[in-house]
C-alpha cells in the first residue's frame, strides 16, 4: 500500500472558537467531550490515513494485535459500534490484507479477529503515527496533565474497572508531592 503523507484540514473553529469562550455551552462536560473527540481524531485520521487507517479502523486493528483476541461482538462493545460497523470495519481490513477472521472454538456461532503479519507491521507503525499525533494534539498539556486526563477519561469510560484500578493518588500529580 503506498504510503503518502495527509495534512490534517484546517481547524475551521479556529477564530470562530474565541467569540464563544465564555458561553456556558463552553463549561459543559458533552459539549467539551465532543469537542476534544473532533479535534482529536482529526489530527489523528490524518496521520493514520498514511497506512489506510482511521481512529476506528486502527482501534479494531489494535484490539485485534492484544492478547485479547476480540469477537466481532466485543469489538461492538467496546468501541460501541453496532454490528453492521463492525463487519464494515473488519472487511475492509481484511480486504487490505491486514486481518482475517477465525471461528471462536469457544463458540462456533463467534468469529474472532486475528491480524496478519501485514497488519501487525501496520499497526507498529500506526501507533507511532497516532503517538505524534496525540503529541501534537496534547501539545498545551504537561505529561501530569496528559496522565490525569487519560486517567480521568478512563474513568468516566470504564466506571465499574476504574474504581478498582484508579485510587485517588493515581491522580495527583506525582512531582508535587502531594
Amino acid at each position: 500500500m503506498p504510503r503518502r503523507h495527509i495534512e490534517p484540514p484546517a481547524n475551521p473553529a479556529a477564530g470562530v472558537a474565541d467569540r464563544f469562550l465564555d458561553a456556558p455551552l463552553t463549561e459543559e462536560v458533552p459539549f467539551l467531550t465532543a469537542r476534544a473527540r473532533a479535534v482529536t481524531n482529526r489530527e489523528a485520521n490524518a496521520a493514520l490515513a498514511e497506512e489506510g487507517l482511521n481512529v476506528r479502523s486502527y482501534s479494531v486493528l489494535a484490539l485485534a494485535c492484544s492478547d485479547a483476541r476480540p469477537s466481532q461482538r466485543d469489538l461492538g462493545g467496546l468501541l460501541q459500534l453496532d454490528a453492521s460497523q463492525v463487519v464494515g470495519e473488519v472487511d475492509q481490513l481484511q480486504k487490505n490484507g491486514f486481518a482475517i477472521r477465525e471461528v471462536d472454538p469457544h463458540d462456533r456461532r463467534s468469529k474472532i479477529i486475528v491480524p496478519t503479519a501485514l497488519g501487525r507491521e501496520a499497526h507498529s507503525r500506526a501507533t507511532a503515527l497516532l503517538a505524534a499525533a496525540t503529541d501534537r494534539t496534547l501539545a498545551p498539556l504537561t505529561q501530569i496533565e496528559r496522565d490525569m486526563l487519560r486517567a480521568l477519561l478512563r474513568k468516566v469510560c470504564f466506571p465499574d474497572k476504574s474504581a478498582r484500578q484508579l485510587d485517588g493518588s493515581s491522580l495527583r500529580p506525582a512531582a508535587e508531592g502531594v
